[in-house]
């Protein structure tokens, strides 16, 4: 006959200290693997066109006249975005 033991001598508080061990160790690699080098970026000025603003208020305007009829809601949202320029 064969008996299998079980020594419960680990408490619960160290199970949590083994499980957060190992989620330090993981998120330590996981950053290692993805070291960046990040580059500040200029944050140029806006440089749209009152025309091109135009050109694409009536692409909404538009867009909203095509889904009226299937769905009424979608349309308001593109005017609304529309209005907002």
């Amino acid at each position: 006959m064969t008996t299998a033991t079980f020594q419960a001598s680990d408490s619960l508080r160290d199970y949590f200290a083994d499980v957060s061990r190992a989620a330090r160790a993981f998120a330590a690699a996981l950053f290692a693997a993805q070291e960046r080098q990040y580059v500040a970026q200029e944050v140029q000025p806006d440089t749209t066109t009152p025309r091109a603003l135009q050109k694409s208020r009536n692409h909404l305007f538009a867009m909203a006249r095509e889904w009226e009829n299937t769905s009424p809601s979608l349309a308001a949202e593109l005017r609304s975005i529309a209005a907002r320029g």
